[in-house]
């Protein structure tokens, strides 16, 4: 078939600048560019030619931002020529612009992200959306419930089809691989045996990094030897100080142990921290759809803390590869956890391993693809048969969501050798601030815990 792959206006593809959906759309192209003829449309770049064919891709790009002006953009480029399926990337509001521009085509929606919430679109362009598309693809479930929580039509349109990660890039320090990662970041930036905590992600609010500072006096008392990194600038590629990012630096400078901050990490660099950390967490406070650095950190076989918000339980096994924080704004809760795990190195491996398990059996870039030529295929045959432009003619087996079962394994990994398998989500919604406003406070040190206060209890 010939098909359109439309990303959004934020970012473009390929990822040079980052994004969830720029990696997403970058990690399962290789593998669908070979079965159908493919063109990405997305937004331009200096960095980046308007048009070009790239590793068997055509791209197209045209002016983004704001989504406005990419919208006539991708209309006007759709005019050109006609296209079998199309496949758009969390923009529900692009989609009747496009049906505009190509009226016999197959439309795909992919939803990462709450964009059918009351606040980022109307009603009535939601459920004209939902009428147009023959599917829509979700990368959890959570964000398949909230979607039908307003409108439940949409329901026998949706499956779940989970990320992946490449595995040969993110590696356990316990391969030869990443115990070269490990050392060299570890040496550059003299952490030497210390236990390092590690976080990624934007440095905003909603992502939780405050708290997870305000933890770490907490998590001292009990284990001194921990650093903390904080991997993660203001946006993609923004290394620009907003006042959210002077509050988490100026409480990084005054904890009682070694916090590195990395500012924005290119997406091909970012694997090498993971390989130097210990355990990963994910403080986030929003309803996060379900980040993908979960499936980066289980992959690099480390432990994960992360918050009982949106989508991001559905990779946890508590107790197997990481728990989850019931109450995210609790820095005490995180102390907690993050100490469950580092009291125990050979509990830490266990489950470092079986994340790595996991990820291999069902995080493969190769399963998503898979999936996805799986809604292709069906949506092939929903052309042959004639059915009416946005319904689905699949079976109800065929509309069940695709997620894992995430069971442990009966075989054990053995991750003395290297591996040879198969490699912010920019939140979407209005950040909700926890603790203040735009402005920090005048004095951070007030949110810093103090350990001799005797309501703080010991950690676990």
């Amino acid at each position: 078939m010939k098909v359109a792959i439309v990303c959004t206006e934020k970012l473009p593809v390929p990822p040079i600048r980052g994004g969830a959906i720029q990696t997403y759309i970058a990690g399962a192209l290789p593998a669908l560019k070979g079965k159908h003829s493919i063109t990405v449309f997305g937004r331009t770049d200096p960095d980046l030619p308007d048009q070009e064919t790239a590793d068997g891709v055509r791209y197209v790009r045209v002016p983004g931002g704001l989504l406005e002006t990419y919208r006539d953009g991708i209309g006007e480029a759709l005019k050109s020529e006609t296209f079998d399926v199309i496949h758009i990337f969390n923009r529900p509001r692009l989609v009747g612009r496009i049906r505009e521009a190509q009226p016999g085509a197959r439309l795909i929606l992919s939803m990462h992200n709450d964009m059918f919430k009351p606040e980022k679109i109307n009603h009535d362009e939601g459920a004209a959306a939902i009428a147009e598309v023959d599917k829509i693809i979700t990368i959890s479930d959570y964000i398949g419930t909230s979607i039908t929580a307003d409108f439940p039509e949409a329901a026998p349109k949706l499956k779940t089809i989970y990320s992946g990660v490449d595995v040969n890039r993110f590696v356990p320090a316990s391969t030869p691989q990443g115990r070269k990662l490990r050392e060299a970041i570890r040496s550059e930036h003299q952490i030497g045996s210390r236990k390092l905590i590690m976080f990624a992600g934007r440095l905003s609010a909603n992502k939780g990094a405050d708290i997870l500072l305000q933890a770490m006096p907490i998590l001292a008392e009990k284990h001194p030897d921990v650093a903390l990194v904080l991997v993660g600038s203001k946006w993609f590629s923004d290394d620009n100080i907003t006042d959210y990012v002077a509050y988490v630096r100026a409480l990084a400078q005054r904890m009682p142990v070694p916090v590195i901050t990395t500012g924005f990490v290119h997406p091909d660099e970012i694997h090498k921290w993971f390989a130097a950390s210990d355990v990963f967490v994910c403080p986030s406070q929003w309803e996060e759809p379900l980040a993908r650095v979960h499936y980066e950190a289980m992959a690099a076989g480390l432990p994960i803390v992360t918050t009982a918000r949106g989508g991001n339980p559905e990779v946890i096994e508590p107790g197997k590869n990481g728990y989850v924080v019931e109450n995210p704004e609790d820095p005490q809760e995180f102390a907690d956890k993050i100490s469950r795990i580092l009291s125990s190195s050979s509990a830490a491996r266990t489950m470092g391993t079986h994340g790595r398990q996991i990820a291999e059996l069902h995080f493969v870039w190769s399963r998503v693809v898979k999936d996805i030529l799986t809604v292709w295929n069906e949506v092939e045959q929903n052309m042959a048969a004639g059915a009416p432009l946005g319904l689905s003619g699949g079976s109800e087996e065929g509309f069940a969501p695709a997620g894992p079962e995430l069971e442990a394994p009966e075989e054990t990994v053995d991750l003395s050798e290297e591996f040879t398998a198969e490699e912010a989500v920019e939140p979407e919604v209005p950040e909700h601030v926890y603790r203040f406003t735009n402005n920090p406070p005048s004095d951070p040190r007030i949110f810093i815990p103090d350990s001799t206060q005797s309501r703080r209890r010991k950690t676990g």
